[in-house]
């Protein structure tokens, strides 16, 4: 199904054609004065000069073609050559009805690649905090975009599981004469203890590191530990990203990519590409445009010792084997760019992926308390990712309650659950990755603005019209769109046009956060139609049916875009 833009520009360039004027420059576009009109096109414009007339002239010939069209119900000129259109009526109904009876909303399938999302990336035998929040509600929507546009998807974890923590975990252990294995509360005592303690015991910290080696080299004993911890560590990250409504296809981490460290480096040595410096082996990444320096990519240190550039690449080398991937997506903090940018021209300039292999990095801002620095508990520590879906869970019950309502217990649970998810993702992924923000709990769980309980109560309040009419009697599914009777009902239907166009973009760019700016002027835009409308009470039942038809595809947009977003709309609130 074509988008509306592509069908009217067609129409318009079709109507120029006629006119004598035939050039692919001629395009419709949305007006940036909708005071004056809807579209607009300036193909006059561009024609003038070859055509030697003046624009007001071409303008004012093709004019009398699209007035034939029925595409459109006004048609002007205006010197000194634009050309002003507003949409029929009728034909936006229909256009409207054709998405509504269409897979995913006329939405061809752009990309049938093969994606990776990279996202999460926990260091095991240690809770989740709220460090670990953003890489996961993002790369969860980005994750369920690219499903959605068509792509071959998998969510990877990509796991710390190799490297000094397990060193520094299994040294405490054996300073405090541990005998069995440790549960996950003592890890999540233990790890921090000993990684103070390599701050100030150097003896300490070459124990954890010689540990490390061992581990890495194949010292049974060590690997008993290290499975052990991975068992409960994996176990309890399922546990809370569930909460979060966010999973991964491949649960694999820095291990599992080792045993292709070994042969990664000596192919980047016999291929010419990595070379001695200071000691370390490294690779030449910079290139003749760069604006700012991009130092060398370092594979191994003087001491023979890998680094995340050297897991990283061994991890691409892997999916390559596994995957065979047309595309890798990073989500991590954007402080890692530069480590990004080494390893992606390294896999590149050593033929670790071929060049159609796209490899993007999006890098996110930090969650900053209203102090504007990096979100702390009360105490000023880090806060647990699960004492932080606690509070706003509580929050949103407290909301609830202050509004009234007739739920029971378990009722009450499950549906504050579901706004405080809301708010947590919504609050979120309305911002540009890239940008940092202030979590506020109390603006975040809001009913009104920009929020995602705003989001959900807009649903609520059209499924509780859907089911009102259905108890009626009445049928849903035979219903049709009709052309619209007034100028919020047209602005409504005008903006779910918009939803395949806005989900392209967003994938294109990588962008979840415009499915957040689109789905808030959904709702506005039905919330404004809502209160000038009575829709229960109209006694015009062909009139009323279409209203019904119209809001019955708002709730499966917004329905669609949520779920993209990672949650769901409860039956009631």
């Amino acid at each position: 199904m074509k988008k509306l833009l592509e069908l009217l520009g067609e129409e318009v360039k079709k109507c120029f054609k006629e006119a004598g004027y035939d050039d692919e420059r001629i395009t419709v576009t949305v007006s940036n004065r909708p005071d004056l009109c809807e579209y607009q096109c300036n193909g006059a414009m561009a024609l003038a000069k070859q055509a030697h007339k003046a624009p007001i002239d071409i303008a004012e010939e093709v004019v009398t073609k699209i007035r034939t069209s029925d595409f459109f119900s006004k048609v002007e000129c205006v010197k000194p050559g634009f050309i002003n259109l507003d949409i029929n009526d009728v034909f936006l109904a229909s256009y409207l009805e054709q998405e509504a009876v269409s897979d995913r909303f006329g939405m061809e399938p752009s990309d049938t690649g093969k994606v990776i999302v990279d996202y999460g990336g926990p260091n095991v035998a240690k809770p989740l905090h709220i460090g670990h929040l953003r890489a996961a509600i993002i790369g969860e929507a980005v994750k369920r975009i690219s499903k959605y546009v068509g792509n071959d998807t998998l969510g990877d974890i990509h796991m710390g599981d190799w490297g000094l923590q397990m060193g520094l975990i299994i040294a405490e252990m054996q300073d405090r004469k541990m005998t069995g294995m440790p549960t996950l509360d003592e890890l999540s005592e233990i790890y921090p203890a000993a990684s103070e303690k390599s701050k100030n015991d150097e003896a300490f910290k070459e124990k954890a590191m010689d540990i490390t080696y061992e581990l890495q080299h194949g010292n049974e004993e060590y690997l008993k530990i290290w499975r052990h911890i991975m068992d409960i560590s994996v176990a309890d990250l399922k546990q809370n990203y569930d909460r979060l409504n966010v999973s991964f296809e491949v649960w694999k981490g820095e291990s599992d990519a080792d045993p292709y460290i070994a042969p990664m480096v000596e192919k980047m040595k016999n291929d010419g590409y990595a070379y001695q410096s200071r000691g370390a082996l490294v690779v030449d990444v910079a290139e003749e445009n760069d604006a700012k320096e991009v130092p060398p990519c370092m594979i191994l240190k003087s001491d023979g010792a890998a680094l995340y550039t050297t897991t990283d690449l061994a991890t691409l080398v892997q999916r390559e084997e596994d995957y065979d991937p047309d595309a890798v997506i990073y989500v991590v903090d954007k402080r890692q760019e530069l480590h990004f940018v080494q390893v992606f021209r390294a896999a590149k300039k050593c033929g670790i992926v071929p060049d159609r292999t796209r490899l993007s990095f999006l890098g996110f801002g930090t969650m900053n308390g209203q102090d504007g620095k990096p979100f702390k508990t009360r105490s000023g520590g880090v806060m647990r990712l699960e004492t932080l879906l606690e509070e706003v869970n509580e929050k949103c019950l407290e909301r609830m309650i202050e509004n009234g309502t007739d739920m029971s217990e378990t009722e009450l649970k499950d549906t504050a659950g579901k706004i405080a998810l809301a708010a947590i993702k919504y609050g979120d992924l309305s911002n540009e990755a890239r940008k940092d923000y202030v979590f506020d709990i109390d603006k975040f769980t809001s009913f009104e603005g920009n929020t995602g309980p705003y989001i959900l109560y807009t649903m609520v309040r059209i499924k509780s019209i859907l089911r009102k009419y259905r108890e009626g009697g009445n049928e849903t599914e035979i219903l049709k769109i009709l052309p619209p009777a007034s100028a919020d009902e047209k602005a409504l239907m005008m903006t779910l046009t918009g939803f395949v166009p806005m989900l392209e973009g967003a994938w294109k760019d990588i962008a979840p956060h415009r499915i957040c700016a689109y789905i808030y002027q959904v709702a506005n835009d039905f919330n404004k139609f809502y209160h000038g409308t009575r829709i229960l009470a109209e006694p015009d039942k062909n009139r009323q049916g279409g209203w019904i038809a119209l809001i019955t595809l708002t709730l499966k947009i917004l329905e669609t875009a949520v779920e993209l977003l990672g949650f769901e709309a409860p039956e009631a609130m």
